[in-house]
């Protein structure tokens, strides 16, 4: 049964006109009444009936990249580096594309919503990047977006991010979190810490998860039971970093050792480490994950793991573009690598 624009305002709760303003994008609406209106078109599958849906099949010069923070170093890079590859051979208007950075902010209503309007534009290419929701009912609404997707014509590409369920045409560039986690802390423990605080991100995100079980992998690995006490989750922002460390140090006293879930965290475990009167590594080490750009010219420079974000993010544009062979099976897992810095010693006693 065809679905109609008055469908579609039934579902939305709003007269089929908003719903025409909406779709045409012609005419100022409130955010939320857009929204909703939007997720009604993704629940009911509506396709533009008319001249427009012979343009179904065909693509745009647009190129859609999501990432969670703009502002964070960590997006901004795989980002960077996507929009420096979507120009070249094969495209349109002299070989370039336009590329459109959707900010969802973490959101996973935001996610699906940019996803649903570059399928409306008919995007030539969408890039997900970063760690995905373990929501199971938003997973599936992903996995069943993204297959739209790739029917109507658009390569997907996820960056740092697990391959999706229900999306067998799309391609995984897979960041090997949990193997870095586990090096991190492997790093930490044979500097003979056995205090050690862990700083994780939010809880219903893959990233997390990954990062946190290599934690624990390494833990298990030295015959230590993880404390649960000593784990912390929170946004992957400095405030979080600084907050979980009081409250660490609160816990335990006796801590010798932070291992944080990114760089921005770390730092803000530093601040808080500083601003007690502890000194970084003599009383207390810390250890960050991603290698941003201000890592090594921290005081002390920051021990964590690298990740090539530039590389990743330049190989899915250039896949996104066609213009490189999709790995064996559409999954690639990118490793990274310890480095180690002047923020973790063994303990009591320095670098």
């Amino acid at each position: 049964m065809t679905v109609t624009l008055a469908d579609v305002a039934a579902r939305a709760q709003v007269s089929p006109a908003t719903v025409s303003r909406v779709l045409n994008g012609n005419y100022p609406v409130a955010a939320a009444t857009r929204e909703r209106v939007l997720r009604a078109v993704d629940e009911l599958d509506y396709v533009l009936n008319g001249p427009a849906s012979s343009l179904a099949a065909a693509t745009s010069d647009l190129v859609g990249i999501l990432v969670n923070d703009i502002a964070d170093p960590f997006f901004g890079i795989i980002a960077s580096a996507v929009q420096s590859e979507i120009g070249g051979p094969g495209g349109r208007a002299g070989g370039e594309r336009m590329a459109v950075v959707c900010n969802t902010g973490g959101s996973a209503e935001r996610e699906l919503t940019y996803l649903t309007l570059l399928q409306r534009q008919r995007a030539a290419a969408v890039v997900l990047t970063g760690g995905a929701s373990e929501d199971p009912e938003h997973a599936a609404a992903i996995g069943a977006k993204l297959r739209r997707l790739g029917d109507a014509g658009s390569r997907v590409v996820l960056c740092g991010r697990p391959p999706a369920d229900g999306a067998p045409d799309s391609v995984a560039l897979t960041f090997d979190n949990r193997g870095g986690g586990r090096r991190l802390t492997e790093h930490v423990l044979g500097l003979g810490h056995r205090r050690v605080g862990y700083i994780a991100g939010p809880v219903d995100r893959t990233t997390t998860r990954h990062r946190l079980e290599g934690h624990q992998d390494a833990l298990a690995a030295a015959g230590l039971a993880a404390d649960p006490r000593l784990t912390l989750h929170g946004p992957y922002d400095r405030r979080s970093g600084y907050d979980a460390t009081v409250e660490l140090l609160r816990r335990e006293p006796a801590l010798t050792a932070v291992v944080a879930a990114n760089d921005t965290v770390a730092l803000g475990a530093c601040a808080a480490l500083r601003d007690r009167g502890l000194s970084i590594p003599g009383d207390v080490s810390v250890a960050g994950f991603d290698d941003l750009p201000f890592s090594v010219d921290a005081v002390p420079a920051l021990t964590t793991v690298r990740l090539p974000l530039y590389e990743a993010g330049a190989r899915a544009g250039r896949i996104a573009m066609g213009r490189e062979e999709e790995p064996p099976g559409g999954i690639a897992t990118v490793h990274g690598e310890l480095m180690v810095r002047g923020s973790t010693g063994v303990p009591g006693g320095g670098s």
